[in-house]
C-alpha cells in the first residue's frame, strides 16, 4: 500500500518522473546501481544532460546518490512516499516495451564490462586468497555453520560489514528482503557487484563505507555479520560497537574470525593486525557493546589436512524488546 502523500508532493513526484529520459533512468536504477558515465553509455546522452536529470530525480527523492572515492553511484530510492509512487509506475510498465528492452540490452553491456574488470582484479589476487583459504577450516563447513546459527528464526534485513566478494550476501539472498554490504575497497566492491549481478540478485547491494563510522541510522538491520574482518583492524571492539548500534531490538550480531594461531607471515605479508582471537576477547567486546547471550563455536581444520587455523563464530543479540508495531514494519 502506498503511503499517503500530499497533492503538491504527488504532483512534484509525477512531474519529476513524467519525462522520457527520467522514467528510463528510474527503470534502469530499479535493475542496478549505476554511475553517471554508465547511464550516459546506456542512454546515449551527454553527461551534463544525464546529471541534470539525476539532480531533478534526487530533489524529488526518487533516487539516492552515494560516493565511492571519486565515483558517484545512483540507486532508486527505497523508502518514502515518492519511492512508493516510483515503484508503482515501474510495475505498471510492460517489460517487453522496445525502449525498455533496448535499455536493458545496453545495461547488459555495462554489466559485462564490470564483470571483466572484477575478474581481472580477482585473477591478480587469486593466488593470495587461495593460499589463505588453504590454511583455515573449509569454507563450506564455515558457511554451513553460519547458516545454522542464523536461520533458526527468520530475519528480513542483513548488513555485511567488510563484504569483500559479496559471498555472505549471496549466501542469504533468498532468505531476506534486503541486504547491504559495506567495504572500503572499491576493487572489492566491483568484485561483489559482479558476483551479485551474475547471480541475478536484486535485493542486495554494496557500497563503500567506513566500518568504524557507518552512514546508517540506529536500529537499521535485523542481522549484522563481521566475517573475517576483525583481524585486519586496529580496534575490533570499536567495530563491534558500531555494528551493534545499527542492530534493531532483538537483532543479532555474528562475528566470524580466526581462532588464535602463530602464523606470523600473515601479519607480515597480508596485513593481518591480529593473529586470531580468543573466545573471551570477542565475548567481552560484544558485552561492552551492550549485547547479550553470546554463543561461541569453533570449527577445527579437518583431521589429516594441511590446514592449520581454526575458525571461531560468536553470536549475540540486542536485548531490547521490539514493540509489536516495530516488528510489523521491520
Amino acid at each position: 500500500m502506498i503511503a499517503r502523500i500530499t497533492f503538491d508532493d504527488l504532483n512534484a513526484t509525477l512531474k519529476a518522473a513524467g519525462e522520457e529520459t527520467r522514467l528510463r533512468i528510474l527503470c534502469l536504477l530499479a535493475e542496478a546501481e549505476l554511475t553517471v558515465s554508465e547511464l550516459t553509455e546506456i542512454l546515449r546522452q551527454s553527461q551534463p544532460r544525464i546529471s541534470r536529470h539525476l539532480k531533478l530525480l534526487a530533489e524529488a527523492q526518487l533516487v539516492e546518490r552515494f560516493r565511492e572515492g571519486s565515483w558517484a553511484f545512483f540507486r532508486r530510492a527505497e523508502h518514502g512516499p515518492a519511492a512508493a509512487v516510483a515503484a508503482s509506475l515501474i510495475a505498471a510498465l510492460d517489460p517487453a516495451d522496445p525502449i525498455l528492452v533496448r535499455d536493458r540490452e545496453r545495461l547488459s553491456g555495462v554489466r559485462a564490462a564490470r564483470v571483466k574488470a572484477a575478474q581481472d582484479y580477482f585473477r591478480r589476487h587469486a593466488a593470495e586468497w587461495d593460499r589463505i583459504r588453504r590454511l583455515h577450516a573449509a569454507d563450506d563447513a564455515v558457511e554451513a555453520e553460519i547458516r545454522a546459527m542464523l536461520l533458526d528464526r527468520p530475519f528480513r534485513s542483513l548488513l555485511d560489514l567488510g563484504t569483500g566478494t559479496g559471498r555472505i550476501l549471496e549466501l542469504f539472498s533468498s532468505e531476506i528482503e534486503r541486504g547491504l554490504g559495506i567495504d572500503l575497497s572499491r576493487e572489492m566492491l566491483a568484485v561483489a557487484r559482479s558476483r551479485l549481478d551474475h547471480a541475478g540478485i536484486r535485493n542486495c547491494s554494496v557500497r563503500q563505507g567506513d566500518i568504524f563510522d557507518l552512514s546508517l541510522p540506529r536500529d537499521s538491520f535485523d542481522v549484522v555479520i563481521l566475517h573475517q574482518v576483525l583481524h585486519f583492524l586496529d580496534d575490533g571492539g570499536r567495530a563491534i560497537r558500531e555494528a551493534a548500534r545499527v542492530l534493531r531490538p532483538q537483532g543479532r550480531l555474528l562475528v566470524v574470525d580466526f581462532a588464535p594461531h602463530e602464523l606470523e607471515f600473515l601479519r607480515e605479508q597480508y596485513a593481518h593486525r591480529r593473529l586470531g582471537f580468543s573466545s573471551d576477547t570477542i565475548t567481552q567486546w560484544m558485552e561492552q557493546a551492550g549485547l547479550e547471550g553470546v554463543v561461541h563455536k569453533t570449527l577445527a581444520p579437518e583431521p589429516g589436512s594441511e590446514r592449520k587455523i581454526a575458525v571461531s563464530l560468536w553470536l549475540a543479540h540486542d536485548p531490547r524488546i521490539a514493540l509489536a508495531a516495530e516488528r510489523e514494519v521491520a
